[in-house]
């Protein structure tokens, strides 16, 4: 089977790879949709990674390709819809990135509530002159209120870190009924009532069609004025352009974000805020979790050779 890897793996999972399939090997920056479209032509099986462009396009015309092994849980840079038309399967790789995600989303939470980045770049910039009584004070976490926005796997993860962690009480929305949240939880029945009543809200939404721009001015305005948001979800659930607009007026606390709208690019606005706490996507980014993504993605990928079924389709 001759399989494309668009992103360079850790070492053990590209040997796993390159033992078991005609395995090559690309680096650099993500796919355009017009070079997704030409590997759909020459390879039997692809696995993609955030950024490659697989769009309806690249799955026009007689395909040689008939599974997407995607490297990561979410999936928005391929039209799903579309490989499904064109007989192509596509599966990810949930449970492996939960633990490290919710990691994230604690350091944003702290960083942003106790205003880390700001006293960080002060101390950097050479401007810190020490200990005063009121200097950089911030949120006392412990106690808050949680708000969740998508209680999935990786949402009960976060509400069990704030609740057994930091004494947080939970609220949430999630468009089904929960059944076991695992954690006490009250699930109300809008985004809105969340954003009105927590003091930290957490984004862990899928991004879809449905998702994007979920998170507008009217959510954003309806925030407690000490309140902050993150978001370890992806970049376009949430308007930008409003966020910024809220963090400027100090209509919010503060923000923490590990995804941006236009990935890799980052506007400066938000660079320029000293109430926003930012990282480059580092939600997965440990040696043992991208692993574990990788053999799951291998392990789809044998099952596909095999003729089974994927243990991971979408």
């Amino acid at each position: 089977m001759k399989l494309l890897v668009t992103q360079t793996l850790p070492e053990a999972v590209e040997t796993a790879l390159k033992d078991a399939f005609d395995t090559t090997f690309r680096a650099g920056l993500p796919m355009t949709s017009a070079e997704a479209a030409k590997a759909m032509q020459s390879y039997d099986a692809i696995l993609p990674t955030l950024g490659d462009q697989f769009t309806a396009e690249a799955f026009k015309g007689d395909l040689r390709c008939k599974v997407l092994t995607n490297f990561g849980v979410g999936y928005n840079h391929i039209d799903v819809d579309a490989a499904k038309a064109a007989g192509v399967a596509v599966s990810n790789t949930p449970g492996a990135v939960t633990d490290a995600t919710a990691d994230i989303a604690m350091t944003l939470m702290l960083m942003t509530a106790r205003r880390a980045s700001e006293g960080e770049a002060m101390l950097r910039a050479g401007k810190w002159t020490g200990w005063a009584p009121t200097q950089l004070l911030g949120m006392h976490i412990t106690g808050k209120t949680l708000g969740v926005i998508g209680m999935g796997r990786i949402g009960k993860a976060i509400a069990k870190r704030c609740h057994f962690g930091f004494d947080m009480n939970v609220v949430c929305f999630n468009r089904s009924e929960v059944q076991n949240f695992e954690v006490p939880c009250h699930q109300l029945e809008s985004i809105d009532e969340v954003m009105e009543a927590a003091d930290v809200v957490i984004l862990a939404l899928p991004a879809t069609p449905q998702t994007r721009h979920i998170i507008g001015a009217k959510q954003l305005a309806g925030m407690q004025s000490h309140a902050i948001l993150v978001n370890i979800a992806r970049g376009d659930i949430v308007d930008e352009a409003a966020l910024i607009a809220a963090l400027q007026m100090g209509q919010i606390a503060g923000a923490g974000l590990d995804v941006y709208e236009r990935e890799p690019q980052v506007p400066q606005a938000l660079m320029d805020l000293p109430n926003c706490s930012l990282l480059p996507h580092l939600g997965t980014a440990a040696l043992e979790v991208r692993a574990s993504m990788g053999f799951m993605a291998f392990e789809n990928l044998s099952a596909f050779a095999q003729g089974k079924p994927l243990p991971n389709a979408i």
